[in-house]
């Protein structure tokens, strides 16, 4: 069994990893092993996890699961929104939101350098997936009455993914526009998992270019 380490942003993206891509890539020898970003480093107690504060904690983070000579590969789910300007090509990133993420993906693995890291930055956050069924968004929160209204922003982009990234129109925000009860932790994974890996793959062509390099390892 091959293992690849995730480095992930937080709960939601580490609960998608152990409950829908381990399911799916163990049968191919894969097994996936998700770790919650470092924020802090404390002397005693548990580290600080979760979210994206600088580059430069990322970096420690996947320098060290590199350090694991077992490991056949270290990947990342972390959301391409809210990177810190920090992170390798963010301030001269470009185009269209693929070529953006692209062009970030390459200079993050040039900069880390080393040939068992294949990096992931989600378009333009996890949310984004989600979007793949807005019919199962609405069923899990329990107002199928919704449903026109999140398929009607679907097919207003080509795919999940364009879903523009300004702060009051990234995919998250026009979930709780419609159901403010909605909480990334609570949900994220469960409608996930719902919509199941197939059809967010034959939406999300990014993902699902990364799912096959991950099928491949």
């Amino acid at each position: 069994m091959k293992k690849v380490h995730f480095l992930v942003e937080g709960q939601t993206e580490e609960s998608f990893v152990k409950r829908a891509l381990r399911p799916h890539l163990s049968p191919r020898g894969v097994w996936a092993n998700p770790v919650i970003i470092t924020t802090k480093r404390t002397k005693r107690g548990p580290d600080f996890r979760g979210g994206v504060a600088s580059y430069k904690h990322v970096r420690k983070d996947i320098q060290r699961l590199l350090g694991d000579t077992s490991a056949t590969l270290v990947t990342t789910l972390i959301d391409f929104y809210g990177l810190p300007h920090s992170f390798p090509g963010r301030l001269e990133a470009s185009g269209s939101p693929q070529a953006k993420v692209a062009f970030v993906e390459q200079a993050f693995s040039d900069d880390i350098a080393n040939n068992r890291f294949f990096p992931c930055l989600s378009l333009h956050e996890f949310e984004a997936l989600l979007f793949s069924s807005p019919a199962d968004i609405a069923r899990a929160l329990h107002n199928r009455d919704k449903e026109s209204q999140l398929a009607a922003i679907r097919r207003t982009f080509p795919t999940p993914e364009d879903i523009n990234d300004n702060p009051p129109t990234i995919p998250s925000r026009r979930i709780v526009n419609h159901f403010p009860n909605y909480n990334k932790g609570l949900f994220g994974a469960i409608i996930a998992l719902r919509i199941g890996l197939q059809r967010m793959r034959e939406e999300c062509p990014h993902f699902s270019a990364w799912i096959s390099q991950l099928e491949a390892v």
